[in-house]
């Protein structure tokens, strides 16, 4: 079975012709551009919908759905996410992640102590932070930048960091 990723939520209808506001859950909105096939994914719902029409304001992006064509329609997807398969994501920068990527990455310093497996990415605003897990069940936050995060080998399932001092102390 494919996998989706979630690259947006639909907040509420727009209009009356059936558009919706959705909150990009991506650090690229211009992938929405792309009109094409997206999935419809909440609770007893999992619908394939086509992107006829797409506005990109500040906040939030407008969305024409091909077939939804009243407000009536559009308010049965409030709270969607909105869904792409895993292999067509956008490829990213080199040095950027998605999260799915990073999450069960091996993750070991540079002088090869294991400290765990990231279980969780936490977006914090100014950078993302990992939640890094050890066997023990000890728990380490490592925040994503540079000076920390030395290397990512995506094909070796590994971390490579190097933590700032007093970082991984009790």
């Amino acid at each position: 079975m494919a996998e989706y990723i979630t690259v947006g939520k639909v907040t509420a209808p727009f209009g009356i012709r059936g558009e919706v506001k959705v909150v990009p859950l991506t650090d690229f909105p211009e992938r929405f551009s792309n009109k094409g096939r997206y999935y419809l994914s909440k609770q007893n719902l999992f619908k394939a919908v086509e992107i006829q029409d797409v506005k990109i304001r500040s906040r939030d992006i407008i969305i024409k759905f091909a077939g939804v064509d009243t407000r009536e329609t559009a308010q049965e997807y409030r709270n969607a996410l909105l869904q792409v398969p895993r292999e067509e994501v956008l490829p990213l920068p080199k040095g950027h992640y998605y999260h799915y990527q990073i999450v069960g990455l091996l993750v070991e310093t540079e002088g090869g102590t294991v400290l765990g497996r990231v279980t969780e990415v936490l977006e914090t605003g100014s950078n993302d932070v990992y939640l890094v897990k050890d066997d023990q069940g000890r728990e380490f936050l490592l925040p994503a930048l540079k000076e920390v995060i030395r290397d990512i080998d995506l094909e070796k399932g590994l971390m490579l960091v190097r933590p700032l001092p007093g970082m991984l102390e009790d």
